[in-house]
């Protein structure tokens, strides 16, 4: 579904992605994982139209979507979510939800003289949509609550149910358990799993939870330096021995290795 050849996006001197290559399965949940400084966000960010590439193409199927702006990849169905939640404070849960559909009548001052029928029907239909979102992601209680006083996994699962009022192809997830608690990261982890088994949904996940990335990805993809330093199932790559180096140094990596053989 989506293919990334060769990517580089450049800082100065700086390389957060320096040659990077992934392809993501339609379908699948793919984990992306590695050091801080990896390049995981940079990826995310450039394949999403947030970055243009310094170099380097991203295939939407067959169609090349490099450089596209965050808008036209929303009308294709590619949305990302961000390590911070960005949700409207002030308006409630389910008001945040109803926001999503672009091209609503109410969005034109004729449409609000002249169409208010028109205008009132939608309204009804993206209320009802968003109630049905609400109580998929077990948060229908919340509905009437300001979306600002929601805890920091609640902002998640809002922002998750985002991604359903457009029917979303593919979903990048930046760090969906950070500042979350286990019971939460729970309720996200089997959203994820509904809505890819249910209704299709391909995901890309951020993630340095490695529990939680072990029971929804397969593939699995580590990044480090800007690279792609190993791609398979989560147990593969977490006992790749580039990957352990990655993450833990080589002096720490030796260290591991022979208490594990001290065992």
């Amino acid at each position: 579904m989506i293919r990334v050849e060769n990517l580089h996006k450049h800082f100065g001197g700086f390389r957060a992605c320096d040659g990077a290559s992934i392809e993501i399965a339609q379908g699948s949940i793919t984990g992306l994982i590695g050091p801080n400084g990896a390049g995981k966000t940079t990826l995310f960010n450039v394949i999403a139209g947030v970055l243009p590439p310094t170099d380097g193409k991203v295939f939407m199927g067959d169609e090349d979507i490099t450089g596209l702006p965050p808008h036209e990849l929303f009308h294709k169905g590619l949305l990302r979510t961000f390590q911070i939640a960005h949700e409207f404070s002030s308006m409630t849960v389910r008001e945040n939800l109803m926001m999503v559909p672009g091209g609503q009548s109410g969005e034109t001052l004729w449409n609000t003289w002249f169409h208010r029928a028109r205008i009132a029907q939608e309204e009804t239909a993206l209320m009802k949509k968003a109630d049905e979102v609400l109580e998929f992601l077990t948060i229908d209680h919340l509905a009437d609550e300001k979306a600002g006083n929601l805890s920091g996994g609640q902002k998640k699962l809002l922002e998750l149910g985002r991604t359903m009022m457009v029917d979303a192809k593919i979903v990048f997830l930046d760090e969906v358990g950070a500042g979350v608690n286990r019971t939460l990261l729970r309720t996200i982890g089997d959203a994820i799993i509904r809505l890819n088994k249910e209704r299709g949904y391909t995901f890309c996940v951020i993630e340095h939870d490695m529990d939680f990335i072990a029971r929804l990805c397969d593939p699995v993809v580590c990044m480090a330096e800007g690279k792609v330093l190993a791609v398979g199932g989560a147990k593969e790559v977490m006992q790749n021995d580039l990957v352990i180096e990655a993450y833990l140094g080589t002096g720490l990596k030796n260290k591991v290795k022979q208490e594990a053989t001290q065992v």
